[in-house]
């Protein structure tokens, strides 16, 4: 297994992450055929989800949606190839973040924060560009690979430019024993919960949803502040985030304040062009408990 591992990353993943950006978006367009034209590849989950979040769209309207989504699926696929071999020069050209005073200003008070943010426009960019443009040491909460062989190397290349990437199962344990540390920890905020009985269930998307309770958590635990990062396709390769801060005083805030603010923020940039979103994914395969009082809606 090793071997076969080997071989497709140094055979086919890494000559393909060497080609220039004009010829990889060449490989997008290809991939766009392929995937969606050929394969149809998850194209009824993404069709059903696009129906039951945007109902007031037409079905017209929701088609030209869903073929831009796939485009751009297509566009992520390849940056995140590219991930592999970019250079320092060449991340910090293509994901500025506009506003990072917004968060420096807690690092300069010695004070760690949470960042939100969802599977919007090119995510794996705004991780690996974190560290050289925000003065916190930049953490990222993520789920092992099941395969160890690709996992060491997403590990490798998330963290080369800084980044520190922490499992969910050891952030616990991290946060308890590295209080000295002036941290940013990204955490994914749209994924779909591990348990629907442990989960904070509100409305989005005008769906019942479960939303995992970990950055509200540990925003109250440890009293940090939780700051939500909006990312722009600014053009095919080019995107830039800005910053807004979702809770300064997580302690003084009601339950499930939080995670509603960050929630209704990413529905908002959703709502506005939902085709960069990540649609492909069941965000909702579990349904809300019959006995849950959680959430509104």
């Amino acid at each position: 297994m090793y071997i076969l591992n080997a071989a497709l990353y140094y055979l086919i993943i890494l000559p393909i992450s060497l080609l220039p950006f004009r010829i990889l978006y060449l490989f997008s367009d290809f991939l766009f055929f392929w995937l969606y034209r050929v394969a149809g590849y998850r194209t009824k989950v993404v069709s059903q989800n696009l129906k039951n979040a945007l109902p007031d769209k037409t079905p017209e309207e929701l088609k030209k949606i869903e073929f831009e989504f796939y485009h751009h699926l297509c566009d992520v696929i390849v940056e995140s190839l590219k991930s592999f071999t970019i250079s320092s020069e060449q991340v910090l050209k293509r994901m500025i973040y506009t506003n990072p005073e917004v968060i420096n200003r807690f690092s300069d008070a010695g004070q760690s924060v949470l960042i939100a943010g969802g599977h919007y426009n090119n995510w794996e960019w705004t991780a690996i560009s974190s560290q050289q443009q925000l003065k916190h040491k930049m953490l990222a909460v993520y789920t092992p690979l099941s395969n160890k062989y690709f996992d060491q190397k997403m590990l490798s290349t998330r963290s080369k430019y800084g980044l520190r990437l922490i499992s969910f199962k050891e952030i616990t344990n991290f946060y308890a024993t590295h209080q000295h540390l002036c941290t940013a920890t990204i955490f994914g905020i749209d994924q779909s919960p591990r348990n629907p009985n442990k989960c904070y269930w509100t409305t989005f998307l005008n769906q019942d949803t479960g939303v995992q309770f970990g950055v509200e958590k540990f925003a109250r635990d440890y009293n940090y502040p939780v700051i939500f990062a909006r990312i722009t396709k600014i053009k095919r390769g080019y995107y830039s985030i800005h910053l807004a801060v979702a809770s300064e005083h997580p302690r003084e805030e009601p339950h499930g304040n939080i995670i509603e603010t960050t929630t209704r923020l990413l529905e908002e940039q959703i709502l506005e062009k939902p085709q960069f979103w990540l649609w492909t994914h069941r965000r909702w395969k579990h349904k809300r408990p019959i006995d849950s009082k959680q959430g509104h809606g």
